[in-house]
């Protein structure tokens, strides 16, 4: 075999004080597709960061094709062919559309010829981004902006094309597409590390993987030999994953119990009414004449391609855009005119794409933040001189901030501030803060966003748990199909921001119109998680709810901020 292209030799990386990475081996060979697996919190995202010269190697050495990179400034190693697409944001949200597609040139700048052929490229593949140009990145969905994204790393010409989670926020089809054109960068010669939460997808067109934990290392070879590996491909972060995938099996619903369900459903209390909701951004309308009823208890699942105005209707619902048409209604009242802060103080609660978290403070701290709605005592001055009742009130905090670690298994992540963690990790959080606000409707934007495939194959019966404990209602909207339609009692599709299809969720994945314009033909990008099929509605048994938080015995009591921690 040639000299590898890439090799990293016992790599090692820390934040701080904070070790992520330990003595780290990697080999990429030209023209390969390497999957780089892991759980959360397991270092991937930070290996890229070292190769790239992104974040300092403490330890160990990078070489590429047999030069020594180690200590190179990251605009050396992009001009030497290395280039990375990053999870999450990637794009400069007051840039429009056409600056990041000449920006990504920058390397080419004497090439106008070869410019203006990549930028046709980009835009023939992302339609909705020629659609787009003149818009500013930050106002593009947040699949747009990963399209975004991987078009200005394909214009930079790769040697080597680092790939962070490219399933992220993404339609089927549009993954379809992007897996054919990984493949043809590959035939040209390129090498690529794939890092993906999804197994199914990575292993689709990776001839090798490596799986991290724990900042090492645990396998490295063919990816036929690690489906082979059970102990490694499911190891899991949230708590009960195990039952979920193993001697826990899902069951399909028989037409009779749904028709029950459907019938239970209907006659329970409108908790959320949208009517009529019309949303332009200049020329384009977002959201068209949406109209739909969300019940009380109910799980409602939105599904559509990128740019179909989900995270709009989002938006909407939740206050941070104004409708040019239509009304809001929550549990009855109109609330179409009332700011974010006021919904969430009637009960809406609200995830985002990317986590919107406190950078600065720790995971327990923002849980504590999440319980804001519930403090009955806010005298700042009983604060100050630590009066009885401000103290009972902390320590109410503090346990239900323990009950919610416990529940999201956040123990190890407890002290931690939330910047130190992965994007996985934070999703967690987020979705545990969603659980503290006790919401009456809460609305779920791609929970399984960063999630590894065994952690969202256990995020279903825990969103289900969830509802159960709180009885508030789920609207999500979620691109992993076995994930949406095992949880969900009903879903609508969206297309060009109007529902084209409602009913249960057998009824939308085979709807004709569903499965061209969204689902497309690659079952592996179609079920991102689990090995059942993707139209199924399937719903896994609900798991016996935990004993009330004010009956649980404690040993001890744990404080809201832990000793020792300094800003």
């Amino acid at each position: 075999m040639s000299e590898p292209l890439l090799v990293c030799d016992g790599v090692e990386v820390a934040y701080d004080q904070v070790q992520v990475l330990f003595g780290v081996d990697l080999e990429i060979h030209r023209g390969e597709i390497v999957a780089l697996l892991g759980t959360n919190g397991a270092g991937k995202s930070t290996l890229l960061k070292a190769i790239s010269s992104t974040v300092g190697v403490m330890g160990g050495s990078i070489r590429l094709a047999g030069e020594d990179i180690t200590r190179a400034t990251p605009q050396a190693v992009a001009k030497k062919g290395v280039v990375q697409v990053p999870g999450g944001k990637a794009v400069f949200p007051t840039l429009t559309v056409a600056e990041h597609l000449r920006a990504a040139g920058w390397l080419y700048r004497d090439d106008p010829e070869y410019l203006a052929g990549a930028r046709e490229q980009v835009l023939d593949t992302f339609p909705r981004l020629r659609e787009r140009i003149d818009q500013m990145a930050g106002n593009l969905s947040g699949g747009e902006q990963q399209m975004l994204a991987l078009g200005m790393a394909f214009i930079a010409k790769p040697e080597l094309l680092m790939i962070d989670e490219l399933s992220l926020g993404l339609a089927p089809t549009i993954v379809e597409q992007l897996l054919g054109i990984v493949r043809r960068i590959q035939e040209g010669g390129t090498a690529i590390i794939l890092v993906e939460q999804s197994i199914n997808v990575a292993l689709t067109v990776a001839e090798r993987a490596y799986f991290m934990e724990k900042g090492e290392v645990r396998f490295e070879g063919p990816t036929a030999e690690l489906l082979e590996r059970d102990d490694i491909v499911r190891s899991v972060f949230l708590q009960g994953a195990a039952a979920t995938t193993g001697e826990r099996r899902a069951r399909t619903r028989s037409a009779d119990e749904a028709a029950r369900r459907r019938a239970e459903l209907a006659a329970r209390p409108v908790v959320l009414q949208v009517d009529g909701l019309v949303k332009r951004f200049g020329g384009i309308r977002a959201v068209d004449d949406a109209t739909f009823d969300l019940h009380e208890g109910e799980i409602l699942g939105l599904i559509g391609p990128n740019g179909a105005g989900k995270t709009t209707i989002f938006d909407l619902i939740s206050g941070f855009l104004t409708p040019d048409a239509g009304r809001i209604r929550l549990a009855g009242e109109d609330v179409t005119d009332l700011s974010p802060d006021a919904r969430a103080w009637k009960g809406l609660g609200r995830s985002f794409q990317d986590a919107r978290l406190v950078p600065s403070l720790t995971v327990a701290e923002n849980l504590a933040i999440g319980l804001e709605r519930h403090i009955t005592l806010r005298d700042p001055v009983a604060s100050a001189l630590g009066l009885p009742g401000i103290v009972r009130l902390e320590e109410d905090v503090a346990w239900t901030v323990a009950d919610l670690i416990e529940l999201m298994n956040l123990g190890a992540f407890r002290d931690k501030f939330v910047r130190e963690l992965s994007t996985g990790s934070r999703r967690i959080v987020d979705l545990a803060m969603c659980i503290a606000h006790d919401p009456k409707v809460l609305l779920l934007d791609e929970p399984s966003s960063g999630i590894a495939q065994r952690e969202t194959e256990a995020l279903g019966p825990l969103l289900q748990r969830i509802q159960q404990e709180t009885g508030c209602a789920l609207l999500v909207i979620e691109h992993d199909m076995p994930l949406i339609t095992g949880i969900s009692d009903r879903m609508i599709a969206l297309e060009l921001g109007h529902p084209i299809v409602e009913g249960t969720p057998q009824e939308v994945t085979t709807d004709p119109r569903v499965v061209t314009s969204y689902l497309g033909g690659d079952l592996a990008v179609i079920q991102r998680s689990g090995a059942g099929s993707a139209t199924a509605s399937a719903r896994r048994p609900p798991r016996a709810a935990p004993p009330a938080a004010a009956a649980r015995r404690r040993t001890r009591r744990t404080p809201l901020v832990a000793p020792g921690r300094e800003r």
